[in-house]
């Protein structure tokens, strides 16, 4: 384990990617079980920082931590630091954890942390840890890797940006069928995104309102497939997600 780490990790220069994961793990677990205790009213557990009786969420502090070590990491661009560059990340980390986990909030500019649409942040969450997972494992996009794009010749030039190209339509037309999770995960392995764009979309999906009005029978396909395949799959998201992150109701009080 120790020699997979140090020439999977350490030796390819992705300690501070290991570094951001960790911290965006230990804060998001650390702050879903802040925010139960304080729902469940555990008396020796600190309550909500309600200074003046102003309650400051913690996508605030969040926010500062995603500052700070950003531009910790702009000042120290041009020198070597990499203990520094493994704190920054670890804080960077952290800071996108608390973010994140206050994302529906951000989205709908109220206090949704406990409503259904407070699954919009451990949605966001699982998403942005999936991805990091992937870059610490080496993992990367087409074309975010040295040798995607071959510069020997203009015809060669051409056929690279055109498979960039192709690629990222899919995901897009992937991510408009309501498929986020193949979306984006099928930048990273290309057959997800060439079967999600080539089925039927989400029946709640923006394609299927602009593509399935005037086809009936296309929208049937797309209610029964949600039906019996999506439908099972969305049970079995909300049953990982209350037993991580709580469970949500209508009580939108944190």
């Amino acid at each position: 384990m120790t020699h997979w780490f140090t020439t999977t990790i350490v030796e390819t220069g992705r300690l501070p990617l290991f570094f951001l994961m960790i911290g965006f793990a230990a804060s998001f677990l650390f702050i879903r079980i802040s925010t139960r205790m304080i729902r469940a009213e555990v008396s020796w557990w600190p309550g909500n920082v309600t200074p003046g009786g102003l309650h400051i969420h913690h996508v605030v502090f969040g926010l500062v931590m995603m500052l700070v070590s950003g531009f910790g990491f702009i000042a120290l661009a041009n020198e070597h630091t990499p203990v520094a560059n493994c704190v920054l990340a670890a804080l960077f980390g952290i800071g996108s954890a608390l973010v994140l986990d206050e994302f529906a909030l951000v989205l709908h500019l109220e206090d949704v942390y406990w409503s259904q649409q407070g699954r919009t942040s451990i949605d966001a969450v699982f998403v942005a840890f999936a991805i990091t997972v992937l870059f610490v494992l080496g993992v990367h996009p087409l074309g975010l890797t040295d040798g995607d794009i071959d510069t020997d010749g203009g015809v060669m030039v051409a056929a690279s940006v055109s498979l960039l190209a192709l690629q990222y339509g899919l995901a897009v037309i992937t991510l408009l069928k309501g498929k986020v999770w193949t979306g984006l995960l099928g930048l990273f392995v290309p057959i997800l995104i060439i079967v999600g764009a080539i089925r039927v979309a989400r029946p709640v999906s923006p394609w299927a309102r602009w593509h399935y009005a005037d086809r009936p029978k296309k929208q049937h396909r797309a209610v029964l497939r949600e039906k019996k395949y999506r439908a099972p799959i969305s049970r079995a998201k909300i049953r990982t997600q209350e037993f991580i992150a709580g469970r949500f109701d209508t009580d939108s009080s944190s």
